[in-house]
């Protein structure tokens, strides 16, 4: 086989397994298989996910792709269908709830937040690898604390926006004097971000562990 078509039919896998992927983040964006039950008016979510399975299977770069395209999926929901319409603002620029409209932190909030996802886990994830080489815990450690870390970072940083950006006018919409929304939102991060940070590194292990194979043995 000579390398010019090696390199292709490793290219085309690339695309297969990043579509497969995209394919499924689409799914946990646009559906309701994409949500979890959750206290106050941030709605737990699947969607990080494909993120950080992309991130510790396919490399940074891809993980932050996938990121990308999670931020675009939640910007055209959240413009669109909003899961809570009176928190909408927060997300997207077009969607607007009396006197309080979005603008271009929205954008920042919808989409930064999600591409440092694949960023963050796959840095961790590769440095952990490395520094955890030939240990017996390496697996489990590199990817369950890279997909928690990446998944509480997003968490960390929507919160942290909503509240530096858009901080009285969320208090208002959510009916919370703004004295109190530290309060509120110290309750989400227990309520969805612990959880969903929890989920991501179960499944970047138990997911991620047996799939990475398989993939690493078609290249």
């Amino acid at each position: 086989m000579s390398i010019a078509h090696s390199n292709s039919r490793t290219k085309i896998l690339f695309l297969v397994q990043f579509s497969l992927l995209l394919a499924i983040e689409a799914i946990v964006s646009f559906t309701p298989l994409g949500s979890l039950p959750a206290l106050g008016p941030i709605v737990a979510t699947l969607s990080h996910i494909p993120v950080i399975l992309t991130a510790v299977i396919l490399g940074t770069a891809a993980g932050t792709a996938m990121g990308f395209m999670f931020g675009l999926f939640s910007f055209i929901v959240w413009t669109f269908t909003p899961p809570s319409p009176i928190i909408a603002f927060v997300f997207t620029p077009f969607y607007t709830l009396g006197e309080m409209k979005g603008g271009f932190a929205s954008i920042l909030i919808c989409f930064v937040p999600r591409i440092l996802i694949g960023l963050v886990t796959g840095i961790i994830f590769t440095a952990l690898q490395k520094i955890l080489a030939n240990r017996k815990s390496s697996n489990i450690l590199s990817y369950g604390i890279s997909g928690f870390l990446g998944s509480i970072t997003n968490t960390l940083l929507v919160l942290g926006g909503i509240y530096l950006f858009f901080g009285k006018s969320y208090a208002s919409a959510i009916g919370v004097e703004y004295k109190l929304l530290l309060g509120v939102i110290g309750t989400g991060i227990l309520t969805s971000g612990i959880p969903e940070a929890i989920i991501g590194a179960v499944l970047a292990y138990t997911v991620g562990v047996p799939v990475k194979k398989l993939v690493d043995k078609g290249r």
